[in-house]
């Protein structure tokens, strides 16, 4: 035992890492070995002695004694690879350095404040060149060198400490370690990993560059309820969820709930209007034909079924989808919230906990199912769809239209308003095939550009379609079509797919013409003089578009009457809009019993009796000696049909003049012998079938100048010249 202490003695003097105390301890011991030879000791004692022996010999060789400093070599090797910096970077409650509390908390770090513990990452200085220099516990050397105490104070407050994010009481600082390596940068036979800024986030540990970024990253997990941190030893998630009341529904809801980048359970109080006309429509058709089997493709928090459901009873059966779990849980427990039942399958069927009250025992089981939209619609026939996705529809169309049933609805939202409204002209023409620019109609090209893309999504399927009603409101535009099957209204459908002829100058638009044929001067078919009048090409070619009606007066005005039933007050009023601007005519000459006495209507090849102000609603196909007298209806359908697009009154005032009311402008376009209503796409918005010329001319001679006593006698007389030179032209024109 001696000699291996001596040999030890020897060992560790070669490496230099042995104390005076420590040696003269060890001799001490040696000489009391020395001095009692014939001591006995346990063969307990030499197996402990044997093992300290070997701990100290391994220590002194990778130069780790104990209270002495470790080999840099062996901590530079191991601290070459970012995870396992980063994992040095972290306390002992998995924190990382970057996070503290208050600025005295870093400055003790950097070892600014007597009586801390310098961090490791702090020592990478050579103790004979810093002298009372130190570095900063984020930053490497070569990003920050060593300097002394105020200067570092300075750095970590104007840095550190300032560009940092909040949250509960911590401040994620920025840190400048290896912890987050960039792409290589291959400089000779040498590759060296840049570095960069970033910060540590609280709650998931992950890296992120930008400040603004972490802001959201961190909202992210406050609107999931993600509050409590992962170094926490106990996590306990908070329920956040609150119950949001819509048309006698009650939706269970994340607070995030708003922003559908944030949530698996989207909820957009703003879309109320999309979901009442929604219900309405479906209640027109559910009046034809019972049951329904209606499909909502994009559930979110199910509440646009639920509303089918709770309004329709049993006469729908309505089906639930949506591809997220997280939101279909979200369902069944709305679902339950309502007390409805639940089936997920066609065996088995989740009867809710809730006992059911008197007079509930009518409500419908709703199925729930977890698909993609596209599969469900490809495997199952229904008669009612409704497509809401966040953005464009066009992914699915084509699946919607293969297994609808015929006279069917199909619903179409879209909410992608940068490429409908020629924000992105790009997109909507990657999305919809369609070349569009920013107009004073931009809403109502919008819809039309939606619907030629369902009409060429129908008529691929061998079906065309008949529009019910295409609305713009807010930041969505809603499309409803009824679906009919066979290749002759296919055909038909198509013809109304039409390319439009815009001026730039005084935005006067056309329909191009039907036909093959090249014509040599397409300016031609506009009314305006533009392209005469002035130099280079002054109109584009847009679409191509919707050139049909946008509008069904009889299916609108059913809908009034299943709005007025239902109690939905909301949308009264738009519906009579719609109903004056699919019939063009203003709101004084409105009538609930529409324009004929007739106590049937036919829409869409379906026979609707409506005896007293539709008292009773029924539908069936039409016979065969009506399908004989089909062009015949169409020419009619087609003369009856709306004026295309319409004419802000703003944006064709006058200079120096004062425009009549609108209610005023409509009724002197009425007198003039024009067609005219307001539209719901555009507050001053008129739509007439008046060419712009005449519209403008009616517009001067029924303004008044502004200014009438400041005015010379000769801008007043060539304001008057001005009038009458448009009176002449416009009672010539119209004679």
């Amino acid at each position: 035992m001696a000699a291996e202490k001596v040999g030890l003695q020897l060992l560790s003097r070669e490496h230099g890492h042995v104390d005076e105390e420590e040696e003269e301890e060890e001799t001490d011991e040696l000489k009391m070995e020395t001095d009692q030879p014939g001591a006995e000791m346990t063969k307990e004692e030499i197996q402990i002695k044997e093992e300290k022996t070997e701990i100290k010999i391994k220590k002194v060789e990778t130069g780790q004694e104990i209270g002495k400093e470790p080999n840099r070599n062996l901590l530079d090797a191991s601290s070459e690879s970012p995870r396992g910096l980063q994992a040095q970077c972290r306390n002992l409650c998995g924190k990382h350095i970057s996070i503290q509390r208050t600025l005295t908390d870093l400055e003790k770090l950097a070892g600014l404040k007597e009586g801390c513990r310098i961090s490791t990452v702090s020592q990478n200085t050579d103790p004979h060149m810093a002298g009372s220099k130190k570095s900063c516990p984020l930053c490497p050397e070569d990003k920050f060198k060593a300097c002394y105490a105020h200067k570092l104070h300075r750095h970590l407050q104007n840095l550190h400490w300032k560009v940092s994010v909040e949250f509960e009481g911590y401040r994620m600082c920025i840190c400048y370690l290896p912890c987050r390596p960039v792409k290589p940068n291959v400089a000779g036979d040498q590759i060296s990993l840049k570095m960069g800024a970033h910060f540590h986030c609280i709650i998931c540990s992950a890296t992120i560059t930008r400040r603004t970024d972490m802001v959201g990253h961190v909202k992210r997990h406050v609107n999931k309820g993600e509050t409590e941190s992962r170094y926490s030893p106990a996590r306990v998630r908070k329920s956040t969820h609150e119950v949001v009341k819509e048309a006698d529904t009650d939706v269970r809801v994340l607070p995030n709930y708003s922003t559908p980048q944030k949530t698996d359970s989207y909820f957009n109080p703003k879309m109320k209007l999309n979901r009442q006309l929604v219900v309405c429509a479906l209640a027109v058709l559910a009046e034809e034909r019972k049951p329904l089997e209606c499909l909502d493709a994009f559930g979110a928090t199910g509440i646009m079924g639920l509303q089918w459901a709770k309004h329709l009873g049993n006469s729908v059966k309505v089906t639930i989808n949506d591809y997220n779990a997280n939101s279909v849980t979200m369902i069944h427990e709305n679902c339950h919230l309502n007390k409805m039942k639940v089936v997920t399958s066609s065996k088995e069927e989740d009867d809710c906990d809730l006992t059911l009250e008197e007079g509930e025992e009518n409500f419908p089981t709703i199925e729930v199912t977890q698909m993609d939209a596209n599969v469900i619609m490809y495997l199952r026939a229904f008669d009612f769809i409704h497509l809401d996705p966040f953005g464009s529809s066009v992914n699915y169309l084509d699946a919607a239209f293969r297994n609808v049933r015929n006279l069917g609805i199909v619903s179409v939202t879209s909410t992608d308003t940068s490429s409908l409204y020629a924000k992105a002209q790009h997109v909507a023409q990657r999305h919809y095939g369609c070349n569009i620019v920013r107009t004073e109609y931009y809403k109502e090209l919008a819809a039309r550009m939606i619907v030629a893309a369902v009409a060429r999504a129908a008529a691929r399927c061998n079906k065309g379609i008949e529009v019910l009603f295409a609305v713009a409101l807010e930041h969505f535009v809603l499309v409803e079509v009824r679906v009919l099957r066979g290749p002759s209204p296919a055909d038909e459908t198509v013809k109304k797919i039409r390319y439009l002829i815009h001026c730039q100058w005084c935005e006067e638009r056309v329909f191009k013409r039907e036909g093959n044929m090249i014509e040599e001067n397409p300016y031609r078919q506009l009314p305006c003089d533009c392209h005469s009048s002035m130099t280079g090409k002054t109109a584009v070619e847009l679409g191509p578009l919707w050139s049909g009606s946008l509008f069904n007066p009889g299916f609108l005005r059913r809908m009034l009457f299943e709005a007025v039933q239902y109690g939905l007050d909301d949308i009264q009023t738009l519906l009579k809009t719609l109903i004056c601007e699919a019939e063009c005519t203003t709101h004084k000459q409105f009538s609930i019993h529409g324009p004929s006495s007739h106590n049937k209507q036919e829409e869409c090849g379906v026979f609707i009796k409506t005896p007293d102000a539709a008292a009773d609603y029924y539908g069936k196909r039409k016979s065969n000696e009506m399908n004989q007298n089909g062009p015949k209806r169409h020419r009619l359908e087609s003369n009856a049909e709306h004026p295309a697009f319409y004419y802000n009154i703003h944006r064709h005032s006058i200079k120096g003049m004062n425009m009549p009311k609108l209610n005023k402008f409509l009724h002197y376009l009425s007198e003039a012998g024009y067609r005219v209503s307001r539209t719901h796409f555009d507050p001053m918005g008129v739509r007439t079938d008046a060419p712009l010329v005449q519209f403008k001319s009616i517009l001067v001679k029924y303004s008044t100048p502004t200014y009438t006593g400041g005015q010379s006698e000769g801008s007043t007389q060539a304001l008057e010249d001005s009038q009458a030179g448009t009176d002449g032209d416009f009672t010539e024109e119209s004679m």
